[in-house]
């Protein structure tokens, strides 16, 4: 359950017991006959797999936390949740101000559609008025570098290029809250800095900043605190050395 704002007026997000389960198929039965087959002998036909348990924090104004976990550990899953992309099973948390989630290449853009239409659908996505979508159009290509191609569809860009649209994109909505999910795993050595310089001024007008990577070298040059997650389970959340310390002596 996501509400409007949290009690803390210091926090910008909290969570609170966040669970999320998928039921997964015990064996695999591609037939209806199968399926009841295995209630009618008993068995269970799917078994319930927690992505995230019981995980609960909370986020102050204006710092960086770096999200950290092996693979799988449930990093994105997190990020979805406080992005409003999916739902929680049950727990809850809550968000001050507008949220901007940056995570996966494909989410809030269709491969079929230009460059252009894609920032319309991934601004409509954010919340953004049309009329507001239309007067950043020239601003948001500018900041991408990819200007000559608004009118090519997406499914011919390189991954580094829809990244830079999706985040000039982001960038003008001027968010409370930013969601980054391996955002430099993409970039080119243009980009990286001219992502770092934007994460920069938005630390220094007190943005909060959720910044999930495998790069533990920037996670420790730009977050003081960092979270632990491992295998759904939120193991360590404090100083950013020690827990990097702990997740690379576990």
């Amino acid at each position: 359950m996501q509400e409007d704002s949290p009690k803390n007026c210091n926090h910008m997000i909290e969570a609170h017991h966040i669970t999320k389960t998928y039921r997964i198929p015990r064996e695999k039965t591609n037939t209806l006959f199968g399926q009841m087959l295995g209630r009618m002998k008993g068995r269970a036909t799917y078994e319930n797999f927690h992505a995230l348990n019981d995980v609960s924090f909370s986020l102050h104004k204006g710092e960086m936390v770096g999200l950290i976990g092996k693979n799988g550990s449930g990093k994105t899953t997190l990020l979805k949740i406080l992005g409003g992309i999916i739902t929680p099973s049950s727990g809850s948390f809550s968000t001050k101000g507008t949220v901007a989630p940056l995570i996966g290449l494909g989410i809030g853009f269709h491969s079929e559609l230009s460059a252009e239409e894609n920032l319309y659908l991934y601004g409509a996505i954010l919340e953004m008025p049309r009329k507001n979508i239309k007067e950043k159009l020239d601003e948001v290509f500018a900041f991408a570098g990819v200007g000559r191609f608004r009118e090519m569809k997406l499914k011919h860009f390189s991954s580094g290029m829809v990244a830079r649209l999706a985040f000039a994109m982001m960038v003008q909505t001027d968010p409370n809250i930013l969601l980054l999910d391996e955002i430099f795993s993409v970039g080119d050595k243009d980009f990286v800095p001219q992502c770092l310089a934007t994460i920069t001024d938005y630390r220094r007008r007190g943005k909060t900043i959720v910044f999930a990577s495998h790069d533990l070298l920037t996670i420790e040059k730009q977050c003081e605190r960092t979270i632990l997650l491992d295998k759904g389970e939120l193991k360590m959340f404090g100083k950013t050395d020690e827990v990097i310390h702990a997740y690379l002596s576990s």
